[in-house]
């Protein structure tokens, strides 16, 4: 089990503020969270080739082919409301 101090400092590298009975609670899922990955590490991949995807799927990617340029004036022509050739966005706070 995780000792109460390495919760603590890991709640604080959280950003976290846990009082006793969160710390007592946590504590015992994430023990029990820390001995599921102890179990994973466990299982022999020695000889397990790595993969990049669960399935042999393959990638179909279109062609990167350059297409000529209409002009600001048409990529601004469905813009609900614009400033000049820029496309005017509510603020974000």
């Amino acid at each position: 089990m995780i000792s109460e101090s390495e919760l603590k400092k890991v709640a604080k590298l959280a950003r976290l503020q846990l009082s006793n009975e969160e710390l007592a609670v946590y504590g015992k899922q994430f023990s029990s969270i820390l001995e599921y990955f102890e179990q994973i590490s466990k299982v022999e991949t020695a000889n397990v080739e790595p993969l990049v995807t669960p399935t042999d799927m393959e990638q179909n990617l279109r062609p990167d082919l350059s297409q000529a340029w209409e002009g600001a004036e048409t990529a601004m022509a469905n813009a609900p409301d614009r400033s000049g050739n820029l496309f005017k966005v509510p603020p974000v706070v």
